[in-house]
């Protein structure tokens, strides 16, 4: 197992590099690392303080890892915070991010790299963010006895680490010092494969989007927009669910209004957002207060709204859940609002709680949407019945982070 690891990632590694002339993400991939040790020393040089290393994969797990990483930055202001990510859809948008003093690519894993990165950098503490586990990396870390811990971690028993053949795997799961579970079901797989440094935290974007909420961003051209109407807030569409929604765009825009942000932020998914939807909608960038009320539908056409815009809606509905999976509802939940998405949500465990609650409504198909939003729609009653039980599911989960960091403070004494 350990050399069909070594073969992935070279041949990975290679596929990027036979990608980045034809792929804007592979080029940033390539880009981005080119160099990294340089920068890296670079970045350090001179640095008498202690440094504690935070990695994300992408700007999803970045958002799980915020609300420890500005903890630890207010509990420990004596440390310098070192943030890598493995994806440029992570890097690219967080690579300006105040909360830390250094962000970087991760250097591909290889023994080489590894022992290169750890001795460059120097960790007093490592924390790898749900669903990062890297053979060198942590072998390096645990040799030069550093502790690192993985937060708001999920299993399913699919995965390799609990397969007969899954040994090597387990293994690597083995090598943090501790890791925080989001739920019990995750932790009760890794008893039964031996990993005893485990205990159940829940997931730290409970507390991030409790966070953003109290802090939401007040949006003049969308107040504008509004008009006190119900909103039918889309976030981080993919066509495939363009396709899902359109008819009851066609149906309901003349009595409410339309906001979708997708989840593609360039000039081709905004120019077949605005083709599809056709009269009467306007692009964020060319609206202004003065006219943008007599619009239907407003086409989010920049990054880092999306959290805010929530605050504005009155339904949901969340993108990818034809594709790959299912986008961010945590962002749509802590306001209250009833959500629709697509099939392929089992994977995400907020997602099939808030199905349970009935209050989030999975869908295969345009007409199983419309029989679904007419159901809450007709029905203020079962609106409001949404909302309440909603805030009260997000409100109750939150506290991982305070866990972790008590924690920490023992880890750091």
């Amino acid at each position: 197992m350990k050399l069909l690891y070594d073969i992935g990632l070279k041949a990975y590694k290679a596929a990027i590099a036979l990608a980045a002339p034809f792929n804007e993400k592979a080029k940033q991939m390539q880009q981005g690392r080119q160099q990294q040790f340089e920068r890296l020393q670079q970045a350090l040089h001179g640095n008498q303080s202690p440094v504690v290393w935070f990695h994300c994969a992408s700007l999803g797990e970045f958002e799980q890892g915020r609300p420890v990483i500005e903890a630890f930055r207010e509990a420990f202001p004596e440390y310098k915070i070192l943030l890598t990510f493995f994806s440029p859809s992570g890097y690219e948008v967080r690579k300006n991010y105040s909360g830390a003093d250094f962000v970087l690519y991760l250097p591909l894993d290889s023994e080489e790299n590894a022992t290169k990165f750890i001795k460059l950098v120097q960790p007093k503490l490592a924390v790898f963010v749900k669903y990062e586990f890297w053979h060198y990396y942590l072998q390096q870390l645990q040799e030069q006895q550093i502790p690192v811990l993985s937060i708001s971690a999920i299993f399913r028993k699919e995965q390799v680490f609990f397969k007969p053949y899954g040994q090597f795997y387990r293994n690597i799961l083995k090598r943090f010092t501790h890791i925080y579970t989001q739920n019990k079901q995750s932790l009760e797989l890794l008893r039964r494969i031996n990993v005893p440094h485990a205990s159940v935290a829940g997931d730290t974007r409970f507390d991030r989007v409790l966070q953003t909420a109290a802090a939401v961003k007040i949006l003049p051209l969308v107040e504008a927009f509004v008009q006190q109407q119900q909103v039918f807030m889309v976030g981080s569409n993919w066509p495939a669910d363009m396709e899902v929604l359109l008819p009851l765009i066609r149906k309901y825009r003349s009595s409410m209004k339309f906001i979708i942000a997708p989840h593609e932020v360039n000039e081709s998914s905004t120019s077949a957002v605005m083709q599809l939807v056709g009269e009467k909608a306007i692009r964020f960038s060319e609206a202004t207060e003065a006219d943008v009320a007599n619009y239907e539908v407003l086409v989010i056409d920049n990054i880092g709204m999306l959290s805010s815009l929530y605050s504005y809606g009155t339904y949901a509905y969340i993108g990818g859940a034809f594709g790959k999976g299912l986008h961010n509802t945590l962002e749509a939940a802590v306001f209250g609002l009833p959500l629709f998405f697509g099939p392929r949500y089992s994977k995400f465990q907020e997602a099939k709680e808030l199905v349970e609650l009935n209050c989030a409504f999975p869908v295969s198909n345009a007409e199983n949407l419309l029989l679904a939003f007419e159901k809450v729609y007709t029905s203020p009653a079962f609106r409001q019945r949404i909302t309440e039980n909603e805030k009260r599911y997000v409100k109750q989960q939150a506290g991982a982070t305070a866990k972790i960091m008590a924690d920490i403070q023992q880890l750091l004494k």
